[in-house]
């Protein structure tokens, strides 16, 4: 099966994890010469607080989740570091809930593979507080790869 299309999945979280994202992200797609979208899912006050930090007047037309994921921070880093790989890549924002919007957006893809970071969390963490690599990994419409925050 050759890879086309990985979504990587963005969420708040992974300001962390940016050069292990990129590193995994690369040795997916640069062999295989595949796509990657860049998926940034913001929760609604985030995107709202993202937005004015950016200096996006609220509700004008150039204050759309694309606009604001391609100038957030840990998005942009991503960027350029597969611009330097030399990967192709595009960026899309979305609002919602994370799980949702990467696997909706896989769906819509057709996509290959998603890639989605996460932490270590013990079974009751998980049970208490979900796990969105977790529910990706289950309704995901391709394999999924899990990257590890490094320990700290």
């Amino acid at each position: 099966m050759s890879i086309e299309t990985v979504v990587l999945a963005v969420g708040s979280e992974d300001g962390k994890r940016v050069e292990r994202l990129a590193e995994e992200i690369i040795s997916v797609a640069e062999p295989a010469d595949a796509e990657v979208v860049l998926t940034h899912v913001f929760d609604r006050e985030e995107f709202d607080e993202t937005s004015a930090k950016l200096g996006f007047e609220p509700e004008s037309e150039s204050s759309t989740p694309d606009a604001i994921a391609e100038r957030h921070t840990t998005t942009r880093k991503l960027s350029e570091a597969l611009s330097e790989a030399g990967v192709r890549h595009s960026v899309r924002g979305a609002v919602g809930d994370l799980a949702d919007e990467v696997v909706e957006t896989a769906e819509g893809l057709k996509a290959d593979r998603v890639v989605v970071g996460g932490r270590r969390r013990s079974p009751t963490g998980k049970a208490v507080f979900g796990s969105v690599a977790q529910e990706v990994m289950l309704s995901a419409p391709c394999p999924v790869t899990f990257v590890r925050e490094p320990a700290s």
